[in-house]
């Protein structure tokens, strides 16, 4: 670990490519000799980076922690959901304090709380909670201002166009 502090970055918007371009930081990471965990918090469908990551193990390690797709006019599977956000939370706070880690990658946490899973200062917590020299990187379509401001870098996605919008479906290895 570092004496110093570690960065955090956000890859947000609507485009695709936020989660994409944070396993490429944490292949980066490893590549580095740097452990690194990536905690999915709406991701509950095995895909591609995990069968990567076990190959990788164990510098690095994914954690997918969510329900899958929310389902927001059902209110117990949006209970369920907030539950599940909450447990990714706090998995990543316990990461983020262990030391363990030098880079800890929150998937779609901006996603989980735009859509009212958790608070915005539950998640600031969590991030100034961090041990010295720990990178966090958070993923998902906004940018609550809180977390702008604490952020060192901000990459904002945007979709020009996506072959999903035109009938075709998830194709493996690009999209899962």
């Amino acid at each position: 670990m570092e004496d110093q502090p570690g960065r955090i970055l956000i890859f947000a918007g609507k485009g695709k490519g936020c989660t994409t371009s944070a396993l490429g930081c944490a292949l980066r990471a490893v590549g580095h000799g740097m452990r690194t965990l990536v905690i999915q918090f709406v991701k509950r469908r095995r895909c591609g980076e995990h069968t990567a990551a076990e190959r990788l193990a164990p510098d690095l390690e994914i954690r997918p922690m969510g329900t899958g797709f929310l389902q927001q006019n059902d209110s117990e599977a949006m209970e369920q959901a907030r539950e599940s956000a909450r447990e990714a939370l706090k998995a990543a706070r316990d990461a983020l304090e262990s030391g363990r880690f030098e880079l800890v990658v929150l998937d779609e946490v901006t996603f989980a709380i735009s859509a009212g899973l958790l608070s915005t200062e539950e998640v600031l917590k969590t991030l100034k909670a961090r041990q010295p020299g720990v990178h966090a990187i958070l993923t998902g379509h906004s940018v609550p201002p809180e977390l702008a401001k604490i952020a060192d870098t901000i990459t904002e996605f945007k979709s020009v166009k996506h072959a999903f919008n035109q009938g075709t479906e998830a194709t493996r290895g690009l999209e899962f």
